[in-house]
């Protein structure tokens, strides 16, 4: 999984995922009569075909970031690639629809639904009569049970990496028969449908070092189409192969193997056919559309060699470096010249040759391509230096041109441009409102008043020797070079300086089209009313300049400074391969703040440092990374955005929320959103919370993540899922001169 995805706890991404599903409660409320649901800013992409078309047998090898540590959801350092496994071997009670809302499975579900709402809230599960786990043994209460108690939180003996809603579970118990469970809740949970997706086997859950340690490296019990056949370290793969015991469509695969592939490795592993599918980045999706254009062109052409001499191949009498040899030589060179010139044109012959190679396979690949469920944004750490003033972190967000940068990174991909309006939803989802508005929309002038308000004026002494010495960038103390020069070492631990005088990166988006990298990318009624209000004035305290405050003059082109101390915020971000456009969008980001006086230091650090020893310990000012979005805001938004506590021991506890900001009104706001069986009541107070996280400014939505897949253009049923849960069962291959209909797919 990208360092991107890793500013999500793997453990949120599976939360995300994979505890997708929703079974409307009858005479609940679903939408207001006058308000319009959104719609997804981009269609899934996944060649849909029924499964008539798909042939019988045959295996898919799927890149993988990686061969995961555990197979179990629930522990702290499980990634994405446990959530696939787990999603094609084991019980989910809900999915995701393309719309991304969650769905009952039928599969595992007849039905599912609140039947008590007082004294206690109850949940009575239906279960499919032929769902039964891999070992024959139905799929019952005691699965559940077993689940509830060891992720309840009140066994500190598992080792879980969250309980949320398995706390508020009172008990457990088998309904009328055994194809009925009875779940009690000892406080109201509105998010219940998160629960048992994925559902463990009671071999699994049933004690503290069963959980802790057998699903780590195998599973034994499944219950879906497919089943673990091994786990391979050596070769880095998990192979999965069809189950005899699924009661559903049978899948169409015989196997699929999750290959852990490197990210800038995986258009060469295409070439190769060593994969089939595979999550790419845009400089794989140039080669791959170099090879679609060129067509049948593409290696048809004998290469000349050096003066006109054919190079290597059928005809000729000489070999390659022979030919060479003798041209060198024919043309006035000495034999140890001629070897020197040989040599470079050799290697110059066979990078040309692997490269007509390369594009000749990868004309058998086309690129899908969608949004990931996921959204980018810039961090504001609020906990100490200028950005713990609101209206400093304020000035920043309004300085911003949340539009072009997301032009900068989807643009050049086909896909839509919209600026992300939510933290807590993305559009197509019901909870989805743009409350951005509770913060504003780019205005320099009024950015420039609010740093005027806070006590930054241009042109203020600065005291030199202290500046210096606050430049120290990345856990080791290292210095930043001089303004717009790039300081790392080669240890991916250095720092650029955007000043005045650096205006290299405030390009039109199209300039960074080949730099993209989708690596960039490894979460309305009462929204609108509340930020109408903070227009009219109801903003909180500091929330804006007072009026009249003009903007200073020249704070466009003099850096801003107080207390002797210039304004310098240390932006931190990844140095590894698939960061460019991370990057490419912190250049922007520097250029619209020095618009304003504000002056930032970009800090190159390593990829296993970035998040670890930077983003979750706090040491940066600002700061790209992501979250996914969620059918379940209100259970799983909360971590991310609950205000910071003093600990015992006096530390502060931040949960997930990374950037120190949060107020008790956003708090009370998820409690009440979760503990509400009202879903349009639940819905509104998740808006209201988004307007006030907006209002806060510590998180600056900016673009959805793009999602450019690889697939092999007769595979189908796979591919950019956007936010649906992939049908395992019905991906596969087309049979021999059957074409992808152009209608959505029937079975």
């Amino acid at each position: 999984m990208s360092h991107h995805a890793v500013g999500l706890r793997a453990v949120m991404r599976s939360v995300a995922f994979l505890t997708a599903g929703a079974l409307a409660v009858p005479a609940l409320a679903a939408c207001g009569s006058g308000e319009k649901p959104s719609k997804p800013l981009a269609e899934q992409d996944i060649a849909p075909a029924p499964r008539h078309l798909i042939a019988d047998g045959g295996t898919l090898h799927w890149a993988a970031d990686t061969v995961p540590e555990t197979l179990n959801t629930f522990q702290s350092d499980a990634d994405a690639t446990t959530t696939t496994v787990a999603q094609a071997v084991l019980p989910s009670m809900y999915r995701l629809d393309a719309e991304g809302s969650p769905q009952v499975n039928p599969d595992y579900l007849e039905s599912a639904k609140v039947v008590e709402t007082e004294p206690k809230q109850v949940v009575l599960y239906k279960l499919n009569q032929q769902a039964v786990w891999s070992d024959g043994r139905e799929i019952g209460a005691a699965d559940f049970a077993a689940q509830w108690r060891a992720l309840s939180g009140k066994d500190s003996a598992y080792w879980t990496a969250r309980n949320a809603g398995y706390d508020r579970i009172e008990k457990i118990q088998r309904g009328a028969n055994d194809l009925e469970v009875r779940v009690t809740f000892a406080r109201p949970y509105a998010d219940w449908r998160s629960l048992f997706s994925p559902l463990y086997p009671k071999d699994v859950m049933g004690t503290p070092d069963s959980f802790n340690d057998s699903a780590r490296k195998k599973l034994k019990v499944t219950a879906g189409p497919f089943q673990v056949k091994k786990v391979d370290r050596k070769d880095d793969e998990i192979v999965l192969t069809r189950s005899p015991r699924w009661w559903g469509h049978p899948a169409k695969l015989d196997e699929i193997v999750l290959r852990a592939v490197p990210r800038d490795k995986r258009a060469a592993a295409l070439a190769a056919g060593e994969i089939d599918l595979a999550e790419i980045d845009p400089e794989a999706l140039g080669r791959i559309s170099l090879a679609a254009r060129a067509g049948a062109k593409a290696g048809s052409t004998p290469l000349a060699g050096p003066g006109g001499l054919p190079a290597h191949g059928p005809g000729s009498n000489l070999g390659a470096s022979d030919a060479l040899r003798s041209w060198a030589v024919a043309h006035g060179d000495d034999e140890e010249a001629a070897d020197d010139e040989i040599s470079a044109r050799e290697k110059e012959r066979r990078a040309v040759a692997s490269y007509e190679r390369e594009q000749t396979a990868l004309k058998g690949f086309e690129v899908r391509r969608s949004l990931e469920p996921a959204y980018t944004q810039l961090a504001l750490n609020g906990a100490a230096g200028p950005l713990s003033d609101e209206r400093v972190r304020r000035a920043v967000a309004r300085a911003l041109d949340r539009k072009a940068l997301a032009g900068v990174v989807l643009t050049p991909l086909g896909l839509p441009a919209v600026p992300v309006g939510s933290h807590l939803a993305l559009s197509g989802q019901d909870a989805y409102a743009d409350s951005s508005g509770a913060l504003g929309g780019q205005d320099t002038k009024e950015a420039s008043a609010l740093l005027a308000d806070a006590g930054w004026v241009p042109g203020g002494p600065v005291e030199k020797k202290k500046e210096k010495e606050e430049k120290a960038a990345g856990a080791n103390g290292k210095k930043a070079g001089k303004a717009g020069k790039d300081s790392d070492d080669g240890d991916g631990d250095g720092a650029d300086t955007v000043g005045e005088d650096d205006k290299s990166d405030d390009k039109d988006p199209k300039d960074h089209a080949k730099k993209s990298d989708a690596g960039s990318r490894h979460l309305a009624q009462d929204g609108k009313q509340y930020a109408n209000k903070l227009k009219q004035g109801g903003a909180p305290a500091g929330a804006y300049a007072p009026k009249g405050t003009p903007a200073p003059a020249g704070a466009a082109s003099k850096v801003l400074a107080k207390d002797g101390k210039a304004l310098t915020l240390r932006f931190v971000l990844p140095s590894g391969p698939g960061s460019e456009t991370l990057r490419t969008v912190a250049g922007r980001i520097s250029s619209m703040l020095e618009k304003i006086g504000i002056r930032t230091e970009i800090s190159k650090v390593s990829d296993e440092s970035y998040f670890k020893d930077h983003i979750a310990s706090g040491q940066y000012d600002l700061a790209l990374y992501s979250w996914p979005a969620s059918a379940f805001p209100a259970t799983d938004a909360q971590p991310i955005f609950a205000k910071p506590v003093p600990a015992a021991d006096g530390s502060l506890n931040v949960e997930q929320n990374y950037t120190r900001v949060g107020t008790d009104q956003v708090d009370q706001l998820f409690d009440q959103a979760v503990s509400t069986l009202d879903e349009g009541r639940s819905r509104s107070l998740i808006r209201k919370a988004d307007s006030r996280i907006w209002a806060a400014a510590g998180s600056i939505p900016l673009y959805q993540r793009p999602q450019l897949t690889a697939a092999k253009k007769d595979l189908v049923n796979a591919g950019a899922f956007g936010f649906q849960t992939p049908l395992y069962e019905d991906m596969g291959f087309l049979k021999k001169g059957a074409k992808v209909p152009a209608g959505p797919a029937g079975d």
